[in-house]
């Protein structure tokens, strides 16, 4: 059922009648059988409140959901941002130039780069650097005249839909261009695709990459021409090892069986009985003594620091990849944390699964073709896997959480969930942020990077867990644990006070409906982990916070929650001049900190010659610390005299 914070109803200060929210649940409550009730009635809850906010205030709509267009452009006619500043992978903003004709020749361009990427928005009648009302200059163009030149000067033919649109006065149009079922050119030009905020030249490499995505053919499962007998005796016994220890009774039946059998279950060779592609890939060397390079990995004691341990792959890729992952995990951190249960879980700097999932994402989506290797850089600070090529077309890391899967490679992606070495269909990048926001850590950050060799990078964030979060999250029910969305949020919500659908969409990728549907649910459900904002309570879409019982469990893991430094050092000087010295244990209990964090504050205080070491011992738990030579003395509070 709804919260009862969201049944309060505005007093009717117009005189206008108002309708009954409890008539409109009541009619409609019987035709619900078979139906999610809590979300039909969400749905009916946002039509209630915007029939009266549009009965009782004149300018209600502005309080309404608006999408990324009314949003910015809102920004732009109030003066808080400049066209070119609120524009995005999606959305574009031009004004009209010299003549009609220059005008739709620049909208041609931009619509052929739209539908070379992920398709998008132009807006037509609006100055990129201009401020205010100002920047709102209009277009006398035509929506169908526009329509027709974007469709004959482009090849092939580009069908887009234009729309008139009147904003504040000023007559816009608005170009909507679908991604495209292939690779688009405008009069003649070099293709050109949208990336963040630019359109930029396609490489010759990139337009047959795409062309061949967009086309549905698979290089990985093409024919190579090379014979089962190829196939490396080492690879072919992880591959045994690999089958044996899976839960398909099919797959793990072919485990002993002979090599071609195997080859043919795993879908590596072609009609004609030889290795494809992707087998040839995983499974052989390079033929004629040539070492092409499949994996890089490099570990450094620090990020900036010397190379301390190292080693390069040329194949087969399954040997590689199976290698390069014990290399990663061998040298992982794990911290044990204490639950309130009694239980201990055992918290990792990177966690395996992540880790694998990483990896098994650059093997399966990296672009082999352009004969580059993978590379993983590893310290105890970050780890970062670079794999060549961009993502996939029509896959951007705004997307990636929610866009259905697409890999670049099918089959080879096929034979790597096949032999366990990557989550099912759709649910690595989830994976990875699930385990990431579990140990108390900021999501993976995933970036495209263009050029004459375009890679795709995913990097984690290292060091010593936030325990308190961590913990928090490990004694919530398993299907919280478990749902990306909610993690998000909480790990929004450690950074910043409070939230609402139009913040939140674009981090869990959602639209504002959904969004907004994820967290009345969270607000109003069996955790109840937010609340809406008193001041907001009454919007269709209003601001949320932590609940109090959150607040308290979190503590100083919050960033707006920590304790000021100047408090900190407070409470440690006055701890030692009652007790004459300290160790690592009591700053944790003092400050509910693990055991990193006080270390931390030791060697911040001793750095600051506050503090400084008296015990013989130099590790452990029996090491204390008593007062530097900048410790400052106790000022005593000067006796009152009587007049």
């Amino acid at each position: 059922m709804s919260d009862p914070s969201f049944r309060s109803e505005r007093s009717n200060r117009s005189g206008r009648p108002q309708p009954d929210k409890r008539m409109l649940t009541a009619r409609n409550s019987a035709a619900l059988s078979g139906f999610d009730r809590s979300l039909i009635e969400l749905q009916l809850l946002h039509l209630y409140q915007t029939i009266i906010k549009l009965m009782q205030y004149p300018r209600a709509h502005e309080d309404a959901e608006m999408n990324e267009i009314d949003l910015a452009l809102e920004a732009i006619f109030s003066g808080k941002a400049t066209a070119d500043e609120v524009e995005s992978a999606t959305l574009d903003f031009k004004r009209p130039q010299d003549s009609p004709k220059d005008t739709a020749n620049d909208m041609v361009d931009a619509a052929a780069c739209f539908a070379n990427a992920d398709g998008g928005i132009v807006i037509v009648g609006v100055a990129d650097r201009v401020h205010g009302p100002d920047a709102f200059v209009g277009t006398v163009l035509g929506a169908l005249e526009l329509r027709n030149r974007i469709h004959q000067v482009t090849e092939p033919k580009l069908d887009v839909r234009v729309e008139e649109r009147i904003y504040r006065g000023a007559r816009l149009l608005e170009i909507h261009v679908q991604e495209g079922l292939d690779v688009f050119a405008s009069r003649g030009k070099v293709p050109s695709r949208r990336f963040g905020d630019t359109c930029l030249p396609m490489t010759t490499a990139d337009i047959s990459r795409l062309h061949q995505e967009r086309q549905g053919g698979d290089w990985s499962a093409t024919d190579t021409g090379r014979v089962s007998t190829d196939a490396d005796p080492d690879a072919i016994r992880r591959v045994r090892t690999l089958l044996r220890g899976l839960g398909d009774e099919g797959l793990r039946g072919i485990a002993d069986a002979p090599v071609e059998d195997i080859l043919s279950g795993l879908a590596l060779v072609s009609s004609s009985g030889t290795l494809t592609h992707g087998g040839e890939l995983l499974l052989c060397v390079d033929q004629g003594g040539r070492e092409r390079e499949l994996i890089s990995y490099q570990h450094r004691q620090s990020m900036g620091g010397e190379v301390n341990a190292g080693k390069r792959w040329t194949g087969p890729l399954l040997s590689a990849f199976l290698d390069c992952l014990a290399a990663m995990e061998a040298r992982v951190v794990t911290t044990p944390i204490n639950l309130a249960s009694g239980q201990q879980i055992q918290v990792q700097d990177y966690p395996s699964a992540a880790l694998r999932e990483a990896l098994a994402n650059a093997v399966m989506h990296g672009d082999h073709r352009m004969k580059m290797p993978i590379t993983v850089e590893h310290s105890p600070e970050s780890l970062e896997v670079r794999s060549p090529g961009p993502l996939v077309a029509g896959v951007s890391p705004a997307n990636i959480l929610t866009h259905p899967p697409k890999p670049r490679f099918p089959a080879l992606a096929d034979v790597m969930r096949s032999l366990g070495l990557a989550e099912k269909w759709g649910q690595g990048v989830d994976r990875m942020y699930r385990e990431m926001i579990r140990s108390g850590k900021s999501v993976p950050a995933i970036e495209v990077h263009e050029g004459i060799e375009p890679e795709t990078s995913i990097t984690f964030l290292g060091g010593p867990p936030n325990d308190r979060i961590t913990k928090y999250i490990a004694e919530l029910p398993s299907q919280v644990q478990d749902n990306t969305d909610v993690l998000l949020i909480m790990s929004l919500l450690a950074r910043k006070r409070t939230i609402n659908a139009a913040k939140l969409s674009p981090i869990i990728q959602r639209d504002l409906l959904r969004t907004q549907q994820v967290l009345h649910r969270l607000a109003t459900g069996e955790i109840e982990l937010i609340e809406p904002t008193t001041r907001t309570v009454r919007r269709i879409n209003p601001d949320y916070k932590l609940r109090s019982s959150a607040l308290a469990a979190l503590g100083p893991a919050l960033a707006y929650q920590s304790s000021p430094r100047a408090d900190r050092d407070r409470k440690i000087l006055e701890h030692i001049r009652e007790y004459s010295t300290i160790n690592n244990g009591a700053i944790q209990r003092m400050f509910d900190m693990d055991v990193f964090n006080a270390r931390n504050v030791i060697q911040d205080l001793v750095g600051r010659e506050i503090l400084v070491r008296i015990s013989d011992q130099t590790r452990g738990p029996g090491v204390k610390y008593g007062p530097g030579p900048k410790f400052p003395e106790h000022k005593k509070s000067r006796p009152r005299t009587s007049q």
